[in-house]
């Protein structure tokens, strides 16, 4: 089933709004393997939808659009529906009803734009909204199927998952190919890097599929087999993420949903350790993302940010001629300050980062992203030296996920070397 999607809304197509609708749909079909052909952002604009869906129903069998459904004068995807249809209006009971209890839920008066919303498509049947006014459409027409879903996320979300995913999954039926997949997670390693570290990929995946998905935190390998015996592709599945493990493993910190923080979160309260972090160049993220954690009360200590020297010499006891000596940004003054909030917070582990975020402060032997994470244990103290972009804030983030990375490694003794 070859999948079109549509957003409709001119605050996407000037780029005031970013698109997440189209990615949450085409991730929701990927699940039930359809497969999305296009997908395309159109402004509020009748002759537009209507030259968008006559082109898009030419190309594909399932037809998804979200947005301009709303109460106001731009919302016009209704009229377009009708117009592309040739069809009429009429009340719909549910939609009403939908819309009645949702207000009185709110204690607010129903106006006569709203209840103008329960009126849909003659064509169409109402894909009911428990979370909004707007009710969605599903018209199926000439072996097409459009399904027409309001903007607002939340409210596309519930209907997808309510309504559209499992009226797919019917018209899918039986006998259709299993289809598994797995989402390896890995950070510390370019792209191009781990590829030429998996080696062969034909010898590697032996039937299997294997895409790359990098993004500002690492590299995901998204793995999937297909075929009609599901014990023998959860087989495959396994075999081929062990001999990825075997080439990558180091830098293969979890699978599917795992975030790095939980998994360091998980790796703490396994050895009832406590962390403290001394953050300069990232400014509180480290800590941010270790509270992001449900429970992380456990084992995060405290966190302190260390801006100026002065703070790094008051709060860490950095020393002062090591600060003129090597500067803020410097491997020694990164282990004073693992070292320092590890000693005044009484935590197991101290972790520091200091560095130049950018666009301002580089210098000709210290660089924009130039960074030094600092660690600080029972046994050792040490830091590393790391080289990131020229982006201030995807700094912060790379600098912050590769601190925690360090912890996730002296925790589990891997080796920084190839």
């Amino acid at each position: 089933m070859k999948t079109y999607i549509i957003t409709i809304g001119d605050e996407i197509l000037l780029g005031n709004t970013l698109n997440t609708n189209a990615a949450y749909i085409g991730a929701q079909l990927f699940e039930i393997n359809i497969q999305v052909i296009k997908s395309s952002v159109i402004g509020d604009d009748n002759s537009a939808i209507l030259n968008e869906l006559n082109f898009a129903s030419g190309v594909a069998d399932l037809i998804i659009i979200t947005g301009g459904l709303g109460p106001t004068h731009d919302d016009v995807t209704r009229k377009s529906i009708v117009d592309f249809f040739n069809t009429e209006l009429i009340e719909n009971q549910e939609a009403l009803e939908d819309i009645k209890t949702l207000f009185e839920k709110r204690k607010r008066i129903v106006t006569e734009v709203n209840i103008d919303q329960a009126k849909v498509p003659k064509i169409a049947e109402v894909i009911r909204n428990q979370l909004g006014t707007a009710p969605g459409l599903w018209i199926e027409k000439e072996d097409k199927i459009y399904a027409v879903m309001p903007g607002v996320p939340y409210e596309m979300e519930a209907m997808m998952e309510f309504t559209v995913i499992p009226k797919l999954k019917e018209r899918i039926g039986e006998g259709q190919k299993i289809l598994l997949r797995k989402m390896i997670l890995t950070t510390g390693i370019p792209e191009s890097t781990l590829y030429e570290r998996l080696g062969n990929i034909d010898e590697l995946l032996q039937g299997a599929k294997l895409a790359f998905l990098p993004n500002q935190f690492g590299v995901k390998l998204r793995l999937s087999v297909e075929g009609d015996d599901e014990k023998q592709l959860k087989n495959k599945l396994t075999e081929v993420e062990q001999r990825i493990r075997g080439k990558a493993g180091r830098f293969i910190y979890g699978v599917g949903d795992d975030q790095l923080e939980a998994v360091i979160g998980r790796l703490l309260m396994e050895r009832e350790f406590k962390i403290a972090t001394a953050e300069s160049c990232t400014g509180g993220l480290v800590g941010n993302m270790l509270t992001n954690v449900s429970g992380s009360s456990k084992y995060f200590e405290r966190g302190v940010i260390c801006y100026s020297n002065a703070a790094k010499v008051e709060i860490l006891k950095v020393n002062e001629d090591t600060l003129a000596e090597h500067g803020a940004v410097s491997m020694e003054v990164a282990m004073q300050m693992a070292e320092g909030v590890k000693s005044t917070s009484g935590a197991d582990i101290g972790l520091a980062t200091t560095g130049i975020m950018g666009p301002t402060g580089a210098s000709a032997d210290k660089p924009i992203g130039l960074v030094y994470i600092g660690y600080c244990d029972e046994k050792v103290c040490t830091a590393r030296k790391f080289h990131f972009g020229d982006d201030r804030l995807l700094n912060k983030q790379r600098t912050a996920q590769a601190a925690l990375d360090f912890v996730r490694r002296q925790l589990l003794g891997i080796s920084w070397d190839d």
